[in-house]
């Protein structure tokens, strides 16, 4: 089973609520430097309590409504495919593609005006109908006790200290110190095994996998849940897959019963086309010291997924499937963003994890 994005809804999500959710930042200090190191040669970095706003969507019909505009069907009008939501809008300025002041390239006076591209009065009725049935200004969710989250995803090395084994499918001689590479072809109860036995090395029982709110409060670092272009491509090991390929089922229904992973090609065929994992900590860290929180490889966090775009005010108890967070490496900009809600199983080389430790 490969992992079925709703693109629709992803491009909704981070072309027209990027703008609002800017002002909902988490609450909390920029944390210290990794604050512990145990005995597998994780880092921790201590992550203190704060408030951030979730699911903050607040779409708008603006782009739309410009002479040689998006039309019905086309980024920027309501697309039946997404039941009737708006998708992506029109370049802002500066971004690629863009003209000046945000036009498509091309737009303005003595532009070639293609009929099919304008909105009239009832494109625009049924953009603002949708995007008014789904705006939501989000709720808060507060962290009230200190975290220590993994500095980087779980490697390939400190996977083989604890299990003995390695599942990776990018080990040996297909990269480049694969002992750095984060540990891939894990399921959501690979990780549970690891963190017993992390435990248990360790005599303790303080490791776990974050939680949603947790992991996302952490790739924030202070800042909103959609980041800009900018940042995403300094943070994130990402964009090595083809243009419409995304690495999440994010916004869709997941599939009774699955079977955690099932492969959608060879992995032969995934890596001719996508490419592969990077070392851990070769791309900028964010605020907070964290790194590859975007993209490398997605990231298993304890929350059975529900089902929605958002997650829950009050996560589920149980679920057939579980939440995956951030981007892989074959991801795009739509989903190397920390507000990024998916599910899996997915391609089982591009899933990974990070740990979180209690602290007293």
């Amino acid at each position: 089973m490969s992992f079925r994005l709703a693109f629709a809804a992803s491009a909704v999500m981070l072309a027209v609520s990027g703008r609002a959710d800017q002002t909902q930042t988490p609450t909390a200090p920029a944390p210290a430097p990794a604050a512990l190191t145990n005995s597998v040669g994780m880092e921790f970095i201590r992550i203190e309590p704060g408030t951030m706003q979730v699911g903050v969507f607040h779409p708008d019909c603006a782009n739309g409504a410009r002479s040689g505009g998006p039309g019905p069907g086309r980024p920027g009008g309501p697309d039946p495919a997404a039941g009737g939501r708006a998708t992506a809008a029109v370049p802002a300025a500066g971004a690629p593609g863009a003209g000046p002041g945000g036009a498509p390239a091309g737009a303005g006076r003595g532009a070639p005006r293609d009929p099919r591209m304008v909105w009239d009065e009832t494109d625009k009725a049924a953009c603002e109908a949708a995007t008014k049935a789904d705006r939501s200004d989000g709720y808060p969710v507060t962290l009230t006790k200190p975290y220590l989250i993994g500095k980087t995803e779980v490697t390939q090395a400190q996977w083989k200290a604890v299990m003995g084994t390695n599942p990776s499918l990018f080990q040996g001689d297909r990269v480049t110190n694969p002992e750095n590479h984060p540990v891939e072809g894990v399921t959501w109860q690979d990780t549970q095994a690891f963190v017993k036995a992390l435990n248990a090395k360790e005599k303790t029982t303080t490791y776990r996998l974050p939680s949603e709110f947790e992991w996302e409060y952490a790739c924030r670092a202070g800042g909103p849940g959609q980041q800009t272009w900018t940042d995403i491509r300094s943070q994130a090991v990402l964009g090595l897959g083809l243009p419409a390929r995304g690495g999440g089922n994010r916004g869709a229904a997941p599939s009774a019963a699955p079977v955690e992973p099932v492969l959608p090609e060879t992995p032969a065929q995934y890596t001719a086309r996508t490419g592969m994992t990077n070392e851990v900590g070769t791309k900028a860290p964010n605020a907070w010291g964290v790194y590859d929180m975007l993209g490398n490889v997605w990231e298993w966090v304890a929350d059975p997924y529900n089902g929605k775009i958002f997650p829950a005010p009050t996560p589920p108890k149980s679920g057939a499937v579980h939440v995956l967070k951030g981007g892989g490496f074959a991801s795009d900009v739509k989903n190397a963003i920390c507000a990024t809600h998916s599910f899996g199983p997915g391609d089982s080389f591009a899933v990974g994890f990070r740990i979180v430790k209690d602290l007293p």
